[in-house]
């Protein structure tokens, strides 16, 4: 497996964090691409010459794309239209960078496939994955709000070009779901994956959790009274089943470290690179 990071955890610029990663030996990078300097609607031909050369001198690769466009992810009809069109520019770019992932939150995944919503954001994920599809690409789905099963039924209804980005942390935190198993039952749909760690302090509803995020940011919610996201090896998850499942399935991807809080996330990064370093057997 090869290991990376997201360019925004470093809260620095575009050019600085990738920079900061091949500093550290890394392989790859994933980059937001919503906003900032790699917003499609912004890079110019010029603009993608320059990144795919800054990035080709320092021996890195962009791991994947984050398309997460906010708000309630493809839950609401009136809302879908524009961000196909956004998710679709994305996919673009990634083919530019010879990437082959486009990262996002889709919204809450209901549990009942009869319903509204359900029909909702499957219709929005189908064209966007056939899309994804048709250029090499996939669209993968954060886990985050919903249970294994729950997701591995609406991914494969989904069909070809929508896939899995799996954040092992996010299932510890919000719904208790065991990464290992979730591995197992995703399987062949895990394109991507999270290094993250944490930690559930009390039982929630995931639902609520990211509605309140969805309509008012992370600051909308005392998360500390719910969960906390540590440093990786400080939290509930168990790497070495987490990693044990990984290569059972067949996933050769990347591990690219996550670390959206703390006070200094640019430590924590690099203490994530050894902790892996020195505890991973599957990295190449």
């Amino acid at each position: 497996m090869k290991l990376g990071v997201i360019s925004d955890c470093f809260r620095r610029s575009t050019e600085e964090s990738i920079a900061m990663a091949a500093e550290l030996g890394l392989d790859g990078i994933q980059i937001y691409a919503v906003s900032g300097d790699f917003c499609p609607d912004r890079l110019s031909a010029d603009d993608i010459r320059h990144y795919r050369k800054f990035l080709a001198d320092r021996h890195l690769e962009v791991s994947a794309l984050c398309g997460d466009l906010g708000g309630h992810g493809f839950e609401r009809r009136e809302d879908n239209a524009e961000k196909i069109r956004r998710t679709k520019a994305i996919v673009e770019l990634a083919c530019a960078f010879d990437c082959k992932v486009v990262t996002t939150h889709i919204g809450v995944i209901p549990a009942d496939d009869s319903c509204e919503r359900y029909g909702v954001m499957l219709e929005a994920l189908r064209e966007c994955g056939g899309y994804a599809h048709s250029h090499g690409v996939t669209l993968a789905i954060e886990t985050g709000p919903e249970v294994a099963p729950i997701l591995n039924g609406f991914v494969r209804a989904a069909g070809e070009g929508v896939g899995v980005n799996l954040d092992p942390a996010n299932f510890v935190m919000v719904t208790g779901q065991d990464p290992a198993q979730a591995v197992r039952l995703l399987g062949d749909r895990i394109v991507h994956t999270h290094l993250k760690d944490g930690k559930m302090l009390k039982k929630s509803d995931p639902v609520e959790i990211y509605r309140c995020v969805a309509e008012g940011g992370i600051e909308a919610l005392n998360v500390a009274d719910y969960f906390i996201e540590t440093p990786i090896g400080e939290g509930d998850v168990n790497f070495d089943a987490y990693l044990t499942a990984l290569t059972e399935v067949g996933y050769n991807g990347y591990l690219t470290i996550e670390r959206e809080t703390g006070a200094d996330p640019a430590a924590d990064i690099r203490h994530a690179v050894r902790y892996a370093r020195e505890h991973f057997r599957t990295l190449d």
